[in-house]
């Protein structure tokens, strides 16, 4: 970015990047919430209904790619009104779209491109973000930056379904939603004026300094660490799509009345709530250790929610303690990030572990679809039964075999699998991929301690600079003996010397 420093006068209060990032948030909620719920509805399997998010997250997890247009071309404010208006041109489309069958492959397209470029909506705080905030700032800037993300989804998804139901011709609702994204921008007036990088070389050679900041990044430990966290399937609160589905609400014998509830804007206090708990933790413990200790809560509170009572009330109840760890997860991805990238050329590199932890978020919320539609009700039940009774007359004619304790404890899973309901099922699948995402980084992590104290104490390094950063950004080498989860690591990059900034 720039090398201008940025005053202490012009450091926005973070609930600046809350409005700002709205849109963002919205959008995917309107598709998550609204979408999902009346596609369910209107007769669409649950597999099919999961493609809506699996199109929302498609280019997520691919904006890496386009990312370093954001740093080298136009500037992130013009950036970011080209992208909202977009974002609320695609709305208006998904709205005014009869929703069936028919009309799914186009709708998946609109989805698809209306979050390619809302994308953009988000690279654009975060080149602002990084460039105004402090080390301290951290993680307050993460809770009020993800509340926009987490109640923007809330916001889009209540109001979007409201709307949708209620107003005389949907496109009305869609239209609404627009007018909604567009005020979000009279924000922009309150953040500073953050220039794309312009060195020699034009495009080009700015493309280039890009990609060798992303590199150098990615060489130290904590981007390193930060990038294996992030591509991990933890803490990625992929059931709440798939709670979001008609048939898998009627489970707990829940409706749209409850849907709303629990996936709208109540659930947008709960998430938002969840994220400055997530922020105040960063800021006492390190981010990295925080954000996997959330995503080993997730996968019990998951486990409880399908160990509870198939009632309206623990539906209620279940998912609002789920939306409060998401919140949690959220804000203290934000952290981890922040901790990891300094400034110069933030939209890329934020973008770039954005895209990591979208891929297991696009990846498992498929699963857990296609897990609830093929376990539904008493589908798998019956077809068990049925194959039981087909292969009952040859099991009958073979002669007893002891059983050994191998085949006991198999007879017990697979009874187990069959007697379990496709939304409990679900929950037990996120649980046991959320479980094993975290004790592989600690494994890593463990490993990489235990390889650095056998090597003994290394030479101090000189002090450099993280990245492109402008001069008032230096980097001080901070010196730790141990490997595990410190908050301070002996690479990490940006503890010390932020003169430029004051508090927000």
């Amino acid at each position: 970015m720039s090398d201008t420093a940025v005053s202490p006068a012009r450091v926005p209060h973070p609930v600046v990047y809350t409005i700002l990032y709205i849109p963002f948030g919205a959008l995917s909620g309107f598709v998550s919430v609204a979408l999902t719920f009346l596609a369910s509805a209107n007769g669409l399997s649950v597999a099919d209904t999961s493609l809506l998010n699996g199109a929302n997250l498609l280019t997520s997890w691919l904006k890496w790619t386009w990312a370093p247009m954001i740093d080298v071309t136009l500037s992130p404010k013009t950036w970011y009104v080209f992208a909202t208006a977009c974002s609320a041109a695609g709305v208006f489309a998904m709205a005014a779209l009869p929703l069936n069958q028919g009309t799914l492959p186009l709708l998946l397209v609109i989805i698809a491109t209306a979050s390619l470029i809302n994308s953009i909506v988000g690279m654009s705080i975060e080149a602002i973000m990084a460039i105004t905030t402090s080390t301290e700032e951290q993680g307050r800037v993460s809770a009020w930056f993800q509340a926009g993300n987490l109640g923007g989804a809330a916001f889009g998804g209540a109001l979007g379904l409201l709307l949708l139901e209620e107003m005389p011709k949907p496109w009305m609702a869609g239209a609404v939603m627009g007018g909604a994204f567009m005020a979000c921008c009279a924000a922009l007036q309150f953040v500073p004026n953050v220039q794309s990088h312009k060195p020699a070389g034009g495009v080009t050679g700015a493309t280039m300094t890009v990609i060798r900041d992303v590199w150098a990044m990615l060489k130290t430990r904590p981007g390193a660490l930060s990038a294996l966290l992030c591509i991990l399937p933890i803490g990625t609160g992929a059931a709440q799509g798939v709670l979001a589905q008609a048939e898998v609400a009627a489970y707990w014998h829940a409706g749209a009345t409850e849907v709303g509830l629990v996936q709208g804007l109540f659930a947008g206090f709960v998430t938002t709530a969840g994220c400055f708990a997530g922020g105040w933790l960063c800021d006492r413990f390190h981010p990295r250790t925080v954000y996997a200790g959330i995503g080993l809560g997730l996968a019990l509170i998951a486990i409880a929610m399908g160990l509870s009572p198939a009632t309206v009330t623990m539906y209620v109840v279940w998912n609002m303690i789920y939306s409060f760890g998401v919140g949690l997860a959220y804000a203290g991805f934000t952290a981890v990030v922040l901790n990891a990238i300094g400034s110069g050329s933030a939209a890329t590199k934020y973008s770039f572990f954005a895209s990591l932890s979208n891929f297991p978020i696009w990846w498992l919320g498929l699963l857990l679809g296609r897990t609830a539609d093929a376990m539904l009700g008493a589908g798998v039940a019956a077809v068990a039964a049925k194959l039981a009774s087909d292969t009952a007359p040859a099991v009958a004619a073979t002669p007893a075999v002891p059983a050994n304790a191998f085949d006991i404890w198999l007879s017990g899973v697979l009874h187990a699998v069959h007697a379990t309901p496709g939304a409990v099922t679900m929950l037990y699948t996120e649980a046991f991929f959320g479980v094993i995402g975290v004790g592989l980084f600690v494994l890593v992590v463990s490993t990489i301690g235990r390889s650095e104290r056998s090597a003994g104490p290394r030479t101090p390094q000189p002090d450099r600079p993280c990245d492109s950063a402008p001069p008032a950004f230096r980097i001080v080498a901070i010196r730790n003996s141990g490997g595990g989860l410190s908050r301070r690591d002996p690479q990490d990059t940006r503890a010390v010397e932020r003169g430029v900034h004051g508090p927000a």
